[in-house]
């Protein structure tokens, strides 16, 4: 994931900051709040600065599966993995799920378009998409008929935050 902006933090650092990211999300009320997969409390403590300065670097990563489901997973979540590296699991893929079809760094503003083998297109926000653990399946984007799957996941970047449904300009 190379894409992604570099931070410099210890293993301990981003456990303790994803733990208290999950826990003001639950105190802002969203939905479905996961806590982070490590159940050990990290030994860390960290300073309002550095919990402010690792919010403000902090990414998504949207990874979507071929029988559309999917989720968005915090960077910090991601080890960093050396050359020879076995790889690291992003979702789970099982038969529900089927193999993945994308996995690419989001915003919150951003918005996704997914299309099926079938012509099906659906375009919805990110935002309306779960932050869950890697390690885990995911949630239901794009409900695809039996014989259609997710072949294609595009990212449309806000611009200037416009909206389509506000054509009140004449």
């Amino acid at each position: 994931m190379a894409v992604l902006r570099h931070v410099d933090t210890s293993s301990g650092e981003a456990k303790a900051y994803l733990k208290h990211a999950a826990a003001m999300r639950r105190a802002a009320g969203e939905q479905d709040v996961e806590e982070p997969e490590d159940t050990e409390t990290p030994d860390v403590a960290i300073s309002p600065d550095r919990l402010a300065e690792l919010g403000a670097a902090e990414q998504f990563i949207l990874t979507v599966t071929e029988n559309g489901y999917g989720k968005r997973t915090s960077s910090y979540e991601y080890r960093t993995s050396g050359r020879g590296g076995k790889g690291i699991i992003a979702i789970q893929t099982t038969d529900r799920n089927g193999p993945v079809v994308a996995s690419f760094a989001i915003e919150d503003s951003d918005q996704i378009m997914l299309v099926t083998d079938g012509g099906q297109l659906i375009r919805t926000p990110v935002n309306d998409i779960r932050i869950a653990g890697r390690n885990t399946q995911g949630v239901t984007i794009f409900r695809t008929r039996e014989d259609e799957n997710v072949v294609s996941v595009g990212r449309i970047e806000d611009v200037d935050g416009e909206d389509e449904g506000d054509e009140s300009e004449e």
